[in-house]
């Protein structure tokens, strides 16, 4: 019997602080405050400030979804750039990092698709940052579950599958994720999508 992530680690809650109505310049001064602090993570878009802590889970999460699409990138022959969480930023107005980011077939500045692991939700800044960017197509794992919004004339709308790999199962992927061992959600992600 397969056990899944969800029954064997208890995914604590990530702390999140939200602040409205800062300048690019004391987002600046709060982020030099945070340099030497290991696990936590600022992003700034348009005078909002957002602080939040990083666990282990979600390092986990993050490190297997790397896995299972280097995986999928390498059996289907698709050119991949990965950018993993660099600093994507606009001075003045906004900086954030992805915790996974990938340009296809050329390396671009604006990643082809930004993934962002949530454990806890509630961002007010969820899409509005990668709009900004003008980033094509941006996942989000949460409650087990990748959800896939495409770029429309300036909004985001939420699809059923990725535009970006139309052939991806999605539910295939959510699955093996949930695995409590990472060989065998590779594995069993490698042997279905050959």
């Amino acid at each position: 019997m397969t056990q899944t992530l969800e029954n064997t680690i208890n995914l604590p809650e990530e702390q999140r602080f939200f602040r409205h109505g800062l300048t690019w310049e004391k987002f600046k001064a709060i982020q030099a405050s945070f340099e030497n602090v290991p696990g936590v993570r600022l992003f700034y878009c348009d005078g909002f400030l957002e602080i939040v802590t990083i666990g282990k889970p979600h390092e986990a999460i993050r490190c297997l979804i790397a896995a299972l699409l280097i995986t999928y990138f390498e059996v289907k022959g698709i050119e991949f750039f990965p950018s993993g969480s660099f600093s994507q930023i606009i001075p003045n107005i906004l900086e954030y990092q992805a915790d996974l980011s990938y340009c296809f077939g050329t390396d671009k500045p604006v990643p082809d698709l930004c993934i962002e692991v949530v454990i806890t939700s509630g961002s007010p800044i969820k899409l509005q940052k990668y709009k900004l960017m003008g980033v094509p197509e941006v996942w989000f794992w949460e409650d087990g579950t990748i959800e896939v919004y495409c770029l429309r004339e300036q909004e985001y709308e939420k699809v059923v599958h990725s535009e970006l790999f139309p052939e991806l199962d999605l539910s295939l992927l959510n699955r093996c994720l949930l695995l409590s061992s990472p060989l065998e959600a590779v594995r069993e992600f490698r042997q279905a999508i050959q």
